[in-house]
């Protein structure tokens, strides 16, 4: 779990976006975005595929 320790006269605003920053950096709010909805077995790997060919596509197109 992310900790974020507020220093003395320290907005509320800045220790919340740091503790933001730390979730995203350990990737918690990913995780808890994809557990968000069930997702078929079949969905996730039509959505893997999907996303491997648009990197092969874009890899492609940098070559030239």
């Amino acid at each position: 779990m992310a900790d974020v320790e507020r220093r003395q006269g320290e907005s509320i605003e800045k220790v919340l976006r740091k503790f933001k920053m730390s979730l995203r950096k350990e990737g918690l709010l990913d995780e808890i975005r994809k557990r968000e909805f069930y997702e078929k077995p079949s969905q996730r790997r039509r959505k893997k595929e999907a996303t491997a060919k648009m990197k092969e596509h874009k890899r492609q197109q940098s070559d030239f």
